[in-house]
């Protein structure tokens, strides 16, 4: 088992390596050559800039019972499909049950975005502690739930 992150601007990455400390597992931080990326602890591979470049190398390296950070659905649905648990950066886990849900409101949210070109919608809040403190507890949880003891 190991734990792949969408590292691209993602906001959890010392909480997963944390985590992965404290379990002894070993994690792989995933970016493109737009994002610099260092770990004394993880693994990093750095891919091509292209569209879908670092979703596509995650998917092709991820295993059964590994664990995926990232914000991206489609990417949660393709390791979903191969066995492996997901989690979002605000701490939600993918699961088979909820996946097609959330596939249909990001459609639906894309939809109602690109009807109304003119009127932005508001992007997200910015990150707080306890959104950190709630996405360590979540992703903590998940590490127990794939069977890792400390």
């Amino acid at each position: 088992m190991k734990i792949l992150v969408d590292a691209d601007a993602c906001p959890v990455v010392s909480i997963v390596e944390n985590i992965a400390k404290k379990y002894q597992i070993p994690v792989t931080l995933l970016c493109d050559t737009n994002h610099v990326l260092h770990s004394d602890y993880s693994e990093v591979i750095t891919v091509g800039a292209g569209a879908d470049a670092v979703d596509f190398k995650l998917v092709s390296i991820c295993q059964k019972g590994d664990i995926v950070v990232t914000q991206d659905y489609g990417v949660a649905a393709m390791i979903l499909g191969k066995g492996a648990y997901g989690i979002h950066q605000n701490g939600k886990w993918y699961t088979d049950e909820n996946i097609d849900q959330m596939l249909m409101e990001r459609h639906l949210t894309k939809k109602a975005r690109s009807a109304k070109k003119k009127n932005h919608l508001k992007g997200l809040s910015k990150r707080t502690a306890e959104d950190d403190k709630r996405f360590e507890e979540s992703m903590d949880k998940l590490v127990q739930k794939a069977n890792i003891t400390p």
